[in-house]
């Protein structure tokens, strides 16, 4: 049955997408989880190595994780001495955080770990495609960032 409503021209790229999304998180997701850490403590960890770290809000602008999420991933990380967090030395009001030495041993361990296995998929793309996918990407976030503004 035909309801007459016209599919939009952009429903295969939406789609395919998505499903790129999700495969990429399965894939990801999987390895991060078999280093012992949640995904968002990867981000974490990823985001915070080789810093001398952040305040609470420069690691949400930074991370993918919103910000009801990130105090309780923090509170878990704490609790499992990887992250310290200590009043900003600029502004008291402010959350300094930053990875402690056994978060660091961490993150010098899994970071590389995880890049040479996400490198396995990427070496698959042509460096050219990699360029204009990344660009493409960057067009289709910007477009979206521009409307909703």
């Amino acid at each position: 049955m035909n309801s007459g409503v016209t599919i939009p021209t952009f429903m295969p790229t939406l789609r395919q997408l998505i499903r790129c999304t999700q495969a990429f998180e399965r894939f990801s997701g999987a390895h991060v989880k078999k280093m012992g850490l949640t995904e968002s403590q990867f981000d974490v960890i990823a985001t915070l190595g080789n810093t001398s770290g952040m305040t609470c809000k420069e690691l949400g602008e930074r991370t993918l994780i919103t910000k009801g999420t990130l105090t309780g991933v923090l509170d878990r990380m704490e609790a499992r001495g990887l992250v310290s967090r200590k009043p900003d030395a600029d502004d008291a009001r402010r959350t300094h955080i930053a990875l402690t030495r056994k978060g660091a041993v961490l993150f010098d361990e899994a970071f590389p770990a995880h890049m040479r296995h996400l490198q396995r998929v990427f070496d698959r793309i042509p460096p050219v495609e990699l360029v204009s996918l990344h660009n493409h990407l960057g067009d289709l976030r910007l477009a979206f960032e521009e409307t909703s503004a």
